[in-house]
């Protein structure tokens, strides 16, 4: 969800038929179509080109990442519309003038993919000759542009809960202001928020002016005002669109919806997600070797009497998991719980939240973080209202820099947790990335440890054995850690290991080579010096210089000239000379010779003839020993 402000989003009505509208059912399935503008392409420029390879690390990710979401490319302001990748997908489907169907939306698979990097191969020289680009004044209109979108949405085969169309250009307006068109293309952008069809906007220049039509038509498709409108930096927006390990908002998919109970006869309804993007690994596959068919595992619980007279165990009986039990030994007695007695244990508390009371944030310093962290966003389906109450509770814990502690317990017959709901504001993330245009204000759900989970470690005797330093020394050590100190960012923080494996499988699967992404998280060692310039003097005047080690002395060529005359090698015309090859002997010097030169010297000058499996060693001590 892309906000929660009260003032643009939250409604409140009396009506009990609100609640059943509110209900939908999510399918897990997201349509991604790129449209991009053919004005890109000139040949001074290489806009187009960074335009395509976007949406190439697009569909990478898709194939990689998002197996279940479906994708699409358009061309628009072109002058020819060749067959796409699919000839009879546009079947049923009203056509527009100066655009071109690339591919329909569908779901990647390596075909789909090795098709479009085909296409990026030749795409400098022969998309003048196969598209071509519109002249002024033939544009294609723009709101016509938007039906074919949602017509290939809808032709996708697939029931999708998310769609978004997203669109990559450098021309600040798509009509003339006082053109038919122009008013047209308002008038679609009411239809994709009433089909909640999500629109982004790409500039692929720097420096971009909203104003003239995109600041009306993104706030007519995202029913906010246009004095809430604030526009993000294009290179921000190319940024996150172009990173293949982050999705463009994570917290579209929730994990699970729940209540928090602030109080009797007090609640609101919540929903919570990842708070970053987790990278997914292979699948595991379990296959059959008669047919290749997929193996499919069910637990089946049996039993077996033993016989009182042989001890022997009889034959096995399938058991129903309702009708067993759990028994205890306690001494010569022994206890038995059923299976409804246990579910009612683990069931003490219902699922969902329940608030304890409040502590001040200074104090979060001191945990150790367990579990990864949830993020937490309001919920107007089940209880109306839910948005405004959180809104308040959000403000009054940042104005009072307080955190809530809560019992959480996310689903029905798991382990209750105690949780910190800490605010967290947009305006908080990190300068200069686009990390604040995924991250909402909401509450990051800090699992709190248990006291087995705490470590006690004495860190007084770490510096008294082996490494001494005094107080001034350890002060400048501490301020150099703090000027290297970086803000977590786990955007920008790959996994290695998987980040290779995920190049390999490209690799394999397109038969290219593709490079790693590596971590884009810590700055380059220029930077940090920069940063730490003006404590170096003083640690150099506490620690003094460091020693540098003593180079090894070089090799001199008379030196190098003697070892290889004591270990001279034969060449082919040395071993026809029986005198040569009789000093070499006498010297033992026969080592330096290969395993075919020793069967010859044997051949020639002994007239013995060795097996071609005979070793090196064996070879040398036959003709030392016919020698001797």
């Amino acid at each position: 969800m892309a906000s929660w402000n009260p003032d643009y989003e939250v409604s409140i009505s009396d009506s009990e038929d609100d609640e059943d509208n509110l209900k939908t059912t999510y399918t897990g399935r997201e349509a991604l179509i790129f449209v991009v503008d053919a004005n890109l392409y000139t040949k001074e420029s290489s806009r187009l080109t960074d335009a395509l390879n976007i949406i190439r690390n697009a569909f990478l990710s898709g194939l990689l990442f998002n197996d279940k979401d479906v994708m699409g490319l358009v061309f628009a302001n072109t002058n020819e519309s060749p067959q796409p990748y699919e000839s009879n997908c546009l079947e049923d489907i009203e056509m527009p003038d100066n655009c071109a169907v690339f591919l329909p939306v569908r779901q990647l698979t390596k075909g789909v993919v090795d098709h479009y990097l085909r296409f990026l191969e030749t795409m400098p020289e022969s998309f003048v000759q196969t598209y071509g680009v519109a002249k002024d004044g033939s544009e294609v209109n723009f709101s016509y542009l938007l039906r074919l979108c949602l017509d290939l949405v809808g032709k996708c085969y697939y029931a999708v809960d998310n769609s978004t169309i997203v669109y990559l250009t450098d021309k600040e307006q798509p009509h003339r202001t006082n053109s038919d068109s122009y008013a047209q293309a308002f008038q679609k952008a009411a239809d994709l928020k009433d089909k909640e069809v999500d629109f982004k906007l790409i500039p692929m220049v720097d420096e971009f002016d909203y104003n003239s039509f995109y600041k009306e038509f993104l706030s007519l498709v995202k029913g906010e005002e246009m004095e809430s409108f604030v526009p993000v930096a294009p290179e921000k927006l190319r940024e996150m669109l172009a990173d293949r390990k982050i999705k463009q908002s994570f917290a579209r998919r929730s994990l699970g919806h729940f209540k928090l109970f602030l109080g009797p006869d007090l609640s609101l309804s919540a929903q919570y997600f990842n708070y970053f993007q987790k990278d997914k690994k292979p699948r595991k596959i379990l296959v059959q070797r008669s047919d290749n068919a997929v193996v499919k595992r069910k637990r089946l619980n049996t039993v077996r009497k033993i016989d009182p007279e042989t001890n022997e165990l009889g034959d096995p009986r399938a058991v129903n998991i309702t009708n067993a039990w759990y028994e205890i030994r306690l001494g010569d007695h022994s206890l038995r719980l059923t299976y409804e007695q246990v579910n009612r244990v683990r069931n003490l508390h219902v699922p969902g939240m329940m608030l304890l009371g409040f502590q001040s944030k200074s104090e979060l310093t001191k945990i150790v973080y367990c579990k990864p962290c949830n993020f937490m966003y309001p919920d107007d389906r089940h209880i109306l209202g839910s948005k405004r109450l959180f809104r308040a509770l959000w403000e009054r814990c940042r104005a009072r820099d307080k955190v809530a502690i809560c019992l959480f317990m996310s689903r029905r017959k798991s382990m209750p947790r105690y949780v910190a709901l800490v605010p967290v504001s947009r305006e908080d993330a990190t300068e200069g990335s686009y990390y604040s245009l995924l991250a909402n204000d909401g509450f990051k759900i800090v699992y709190l440890p248990y006291t087995s989970y705490v470590r006690h470690v004495d860190f007084k005797d770490w510096n008294s054995l082996e490494n001494h330093a005094s107080d001034e020394g350890v002060a400048i050590c501490e301020k150099l850690v703090r000027k290297l100190r970086l803000k977590y960012n786990p955007s920008l923080l790959s996994d290695p290991e998987i980040d290779h494996l995920q190049s390999k499988l490209l690799a394999l699967a397109f038969d290219q080579k593709f490079e790693t992404l590596g971590s884009q998280y810590f700055p380059d060692p220029q930077s940090q010096d920069t940063v730490i310039a003006e404590l170096l003097p003083e640690f150099k005047e506490i620690f003094g210089e460091d020693a540098e080690p003593a180079k090894k002395r070089a090799a001199s060529n008379s030196s190098l000239a003697s070892t290889k005359s004591k270990t001279p090698k034969l060449v082919a015309e040395d071993l026809n000379k029986k005198d040569y090859v009789m000093q070499m002997i006498n010297n033992r010097a026969l080592d330096s010779c290969t395993k075919q030169q020793l069967m010859q010297i044997l051949e020639e000058h002994f007239n013995k003839t060795m097996p071609k499996s005979s070793k090196k060693q064996d070879l040398l001590d036959c003709i030392y020993d016919l020698n001797d």
